[in-house]
């Protein structure tokens, strides 16, 4: 009896449970979400694994309003593909970081960082410790990227033709994968082009205008040593402008030149008609002040970045002058850059020789269906302008991508010009180096160095499966000719075997494959280090004033309320 009182009094002074996050949290924790977590990143990394590669297929995606992307590149696919599991979304942040900050490379970072999570997670479900995992992958991460800078060739930038071949060859191995790979030495050469005629020292991509026109044929796609945008909104007087000028005085203005009325809430009291003439007499006077003072400085082309009116647009014809307003802001800063002078916000002190600038020729020229403002013969151009031409508008806008990868990557390569070769040649030597190296230590970071080791060989695997190819059979090949020190071997899609991808020209700036092998590491240690996700109830949202409510928002109300929808007190 006591020692039931004794029980009961035990089992009386129970203290209730904790109930720390509120109810519909959603929690899960322990080896099976690491798991879970592994699992989701290789789902994602199955959407863009076909598109490595010279024959990698591209992806079509549909938005909710039906718009279609047709793409190759990584970090479009990823960001389009609109992925909400919060482990996976780690997969889509390194592919914009690589696409970012060099430009090409993103399937391949994401492709890593897969691989190295399936290799390792057999040691997750055998129960060893992420960390001991995690500190595996780092080291074998920092020994690549050492193995990379030592391997990588140098070219001398002093030998200028043996140079720009050298950005040429990584132009193309660029779009090697991409739609415009039929037109490569075509748009190779459009990118090399682009890239040097930027301030060498600044190399600032966003200097370089890409602008669409459809219709045409891919090879009907020009770059222009200049500025050109397409003719903005234009009012009545405009037709009467002249449309060409040689060595035209150009002023770039933030001033808008219209008449406006007044604002909403203004008020003036007038006693007389005569009064409210004065008013308007007065801001007729203050906009052909501004006019004549413009007139003044002999500018030939006027631009602007906010409206030119029908009045100073009729003004300027009657003078000679072209004027074009609703500039954007993008193309009037590399019109500045061309022509030089600056953009001015005021008309009251102009100085022809400081706040002018001019170039060779300027026109108005019909592309396609658009009709264009070209500034060529620039003196000091620091900027270029590449128009592309295609059948359709997702076409166009792929081309775009893949130039973008281009040009990013002859940027790289003429701020780091170590080159290494592509096709898996450089993932295959390191998996040996590493191998090796795995066999002189000993304990679990012997077996995470060799599961590194082994991912690395995804990159050639997955270009083989792509093309079609026995990837198995090619793969044995390459450890073969690897391991006699054939440094440069990798997959050749031309021949269906193996070749030197140096001696090919399949060169890819070191500093990709750098950022790549240092992002899949810290990709991979991330999400290892991930071992609970708390999930929080969704909200109900409340509706917008006045707004329509959520679905079923009014049958709960009667239920709650009877009659009216007013609760009963």
């Amino acid at each position: 009896m006591a020692g039931m009182m004794r029980n009961g009094g035990r089992l009386g002074m129970m203290q209730p449970p904790v109930i720390l996050l509120k109810e519909g949290t959603d929690t899960s924790q322990g080896k099976g979400q690491l798991l879970s977590n592994i699992g989701a990143c290789l789902a994602v990394v199955s959407c863009v694994a076909s598109t490595l590669g010279p024959r990698g297929m591209d992806k079509m995606i549909v938005n909710d309003r039906g718009q279609a992307t047709i793409s190759n590149d990584g970090a479009t696919i990823l960001k389009l593909l609109d992925i909400v599991h919060p482990a996976a979304r780690t997969l889509v942040d390194i592919a914009r970081a690589q696409d970012a900050e060099v430009g090409d490379g993103t399937t391949t970072v994401v492709l890593l960082t897969g691989e190295i999570l399936k290799q390792v997670r057999p040691f997750i479900e055998e129960g060893v410790s992420p960390h001991v995992v995690a500190k595996g992958i780092a080291t074998a991460s920092q020994m690549a990227v050492e193995h990379v800078k030592s391997l990588a060739v140098h070219i001398d930038k002093d030998k200028e033709a043996d140079f720009r071949n050298l950005l040429l060859k990584c132009a193309g191995t660029a779009m090697s994968s991409k739609l415009i790979v039929s037109q490569r030495p075509f748009f190779a050469q459009m990118a090399v082009d682009a890239v040097l005629a930027l301030d060498q020292d600044e190399l600032n991509e966003k200097l370089i205008g890409i602008k669409q026109v459809p219709g045409g044929a891919m090879q009907d796609s020009m770059l222009i040593h200049g500025v050109a945008f397409k003719k903005t909104f234009a009012y009545a007087g405009f037709e009467q402008q002249p449309k060409k000028f040689e060595n035209p005085g150009i002023l770039c203005l933030n001033v808008e030149l219209e008449l406006k009325a007044e604002k909403d809430n203004a008020e003036v009291r007038i006693q007389e008609v005569s009064e409210y003439q004065a008013i308007v007499d007065a801001e007729w006077a203050i906009i052909y002040g501004k006019l004549e003072a413009i007139v003044k400085t002999g500018a030939k082309v006027v631009l602007s970045k906010l409206p030119i009116g029908d009045l100073a647009t009729q003004y300027f014809a009657d003078r000679d002058i072209f004027c074009a307003g609703r500039v954007p802001m993008e193309d009037m800063q590399r019109v500045v850059q061309a022509v030089g002078g600056s953009i001015q916000s005021t008309v009251s002190d102009l100085h022809p020789e400081r706040h002018l600038g001019t170039c060779g020729v300027f026109e108005e020229r019909q592309i396609g269906g658009e009709r264009f403002n070209l500034f060529t013969g620039c003196p000091g151009a620091k900027t270029a302008t590449i128009v592309l031409r295609g059948g359709a508008e997702q076409v166009i806008a792929e081309i775009e991508r893949s130039l973008h990868d281009a040009i990013m990557i002859v940027k790289r390569a003429i701020k780091n010009n170590d080159v290494v070769a592509g096709g898996g040649a450089i993932e295959m030597e390191l998996s040996k180096i590493l191998r090796n190296h795995a066999r002189t230590i000993q304990g679990k970071q012997q077996m995470v160095m060799t599961a590194y080791a082994k991912a690395l060989e995804v990159i050639p695997r997955q270009l083989a499966d792509n093309a079609g190819f026995d990837a198995t059979d090619l793969l044995n090949q390459l450890r073969m000719q690897h391991a006699q020190g054939h440094t440069w071997d990798g997959i050749d899609v031309s021949t269906e075997g193996v070749s030197n991808n140096m001696d090919k020209f399949v060169w890819e700036p070191a500093l990709i494959k750098i950022n790549a092998l240092s992002s899949s590491a810290e990709a991979a240690r991330l999400v290892l280090s991930i071992d609970e996700t708390i999930r929080a109830e969704q909200a109900e949202q409340a509706p917008p004033s006045g707004g329509p409510l959520p679905p079923g928002t009014a049958q709960r109300a009667l239920r709650a309320g009877g009659r009216g929808g007013i609760p009963r007190r």
